[in-house]
């Protein structure tokens, strides 16, 4: 047996597999655990790891987005996800988007040709002993997601998420669809306009569409982020075209106007062949999604070579049981990453992926668990989990109200405080998080870091 320090991790999606490869490049052997393809889950269609089944969009770029500062963060210490992402890019405006296809056999063979890293097939039911990064998932298994509320003490909750229908690209009528971003922005989305007449036809065959009927034990908690199309339906017949279906900023070069509602595709595929239909989530029927989807004009005779799908979403009340390391309190060799520590999007399990591996690593060697500096999105993301209310908890994207805000700026001719808006103090905010983690890591943590070119918004994506 190997005396070599050695750590578990449990799961290979984003943040497991983040994990694993954060341990191992600090020269910690790692057993990795993934119970595809010997037992799949409802969302999943094949065995490859960091497998998107949402969106393939890693959130918006620049130095006014807060995803952006954290991506930054990441790519600042070779983070795996974050370079296989940039790798695998396509075309998404000011996001970061990817083939889904070449971003997860990108991390699958980072993870199977790491020579520090032993993978095993197949399901954990129960939390092993030693040092142990859990990061099963939004689909963590019955019998596992029982062990860890075991072990921690704590009910865990469940909600559901929704994944939208993708759309081969020559099935999309681009005689009334055109491609534009939202006021004059780079090209890469198709727009399907509606009018009135249309939208209404639409949204009461919606209405009526057959959606996921749950079990009596199933309790449908749906996190904003990640609304179907259907539940936002239910909130009246406007709220769609106030929400993912809103034309704002899209002139229809038919009429030079902006039409009365408009559905958006965003490519999947380096290739551009297929296009996923934004903010469209949902778990209908996929008799009825189809019909539903041919009714949004452009689509008439879409071909959907993916339907959307809804699944079981587990995680932790963090704030009762996770500390800002990621340990659990209950058992501090224990860490928690990803969707199950309470974080929402693949950014953000990604990097909780790889602050667990890293100070698992750092425990395996004998050295303390670490927090990033308040002033990084990471730092201020995982002080929230481990802080926030427990009362009511729900799973939380990076924003800018996680970090601290700017000392106020005195004018000098009236020396009272100025207010900056958020276009000015949000370069400042980038710039003094991704300094202040820089720094940590390469201080406090003992990394290797190098600047990462920032690529510049031009429009300000409000998170």
């Amino acid at each position: 047996m190997s005396r070599e320090p050695t750590i578990t991790v449990i799961g290979a999606g984003l943040a497991g597999s983040e994990a694993a490869l954060a341990a191992a490049k600090l020269g910690v052997r790692v057993r990795l655990h993934e119970m595809r393809p010997v037992k799949m889950t409802p969302a999943h269609r094949t065995a490859n790891f960091a497998e998107l089944v949402c969106s393939t969009s890693l959130g918006g770029e620049g130095i006014q987005q807060s995803k952006g500062l954290l991506q930054s963060e990441m790519r600042s210490v070779g983070a795996a996800i974050v370079g296989a992402a940039d790798a695998s890019k396509v075309p998404a405006g000011n996001a970061l988007a990817v083939d889904r296809d070449e971003f997860s056999a990108r991390v699958t063979a980072a993870v199977q040709g790491h020579p520090l890293i032993e993978v095993v097939a197949g399901e954990v039911q129960a939390i092993p002993d030693g040092i142990t990064v859990i990061a099963s998932g939004p689909l963590t298994s019955d019998a596992l997601a029982a062990d860890v509320a075991r072990l921690t003490g704590s009910e865990r909750l469940s909600f559901y998420d929704a994944a939208a229908p993708v759309i081969d690209l020559d099935s999309i009528d681009l005689n009334i669809a055109w491609r534009a971003g939202r006021y004059d922005q780079s090209a890469d989305y198709i727009n399907c306009p509606f009018t009135k007449e249309e939208y209404l036809t639409f949204f009461e065959a919606l209405e009526q569409a057959r959606s996921h009927t749950p079990h009596d034990w199933e309790k449908l908690e749906f996190f904003e982020g990640c609304m179907p199309i259907e539940e936002i339906a239910r909130r009246g017949v406007d709220t769609p075209r106030f929400g993912p279906m809103s034309p704002k900023g899209l002139d229809d070069p038919r009429t030079g106007r902006w039409p009365y509602a408009v559905a958006q595709l965003r490519q999947e595929d380096r290739e551009g062949r297929m296009w996923s239909l934004v903010g469209f989530q949902t778990g209908l029927k996929w008799g009825d999604q189809k019909a539903v989807v041919q009714l949004i004009p452009a689509l008439q005779n879409a071909e959907i070579v993916r339907y959307g799908v809804m699944h079981r979403n587990t995680y932790l009340n963090a704030p009762e049981v996770l500390d800002s390391t990621l340990q659990l309190r209950a058992d501090p060799q224990k860490l928690v990453a990803g969707v199950l520590a309470g974080t929402e999007g693949y950014l953000e399990s990604s990097a909780t992926g790889w602050l667990a591996g890293t100070n698992a690593a750092r425990l395996a060697l004998g050295q303390p668990p670490l927090t990033p500096p308040a002033e990084s999105m990471l730092g201020g993301l995982v002080r929230y989990l481990a802080s926030a209310n427990p009362k009511g908890f729900q799973p939380m994207n990076v924003n800018w109200a996680l970090v601290p805000e700017l000392p106020a700026e005195i004018n000098p001719k009236t020396g009272k405080p100025r207010k900056l808006g958020k276009r000015e103090k949000r370069p400042v905010m980038f710039r003094r998080g991704l300094e202040a983690f820089m720094a940590w890591a390469q201080a406090e943590a003992g990394l290797a870091v190098s600047a990462p070119p920032v690529p510049v918004a031009v429009e300000d994506m409000s998170d």
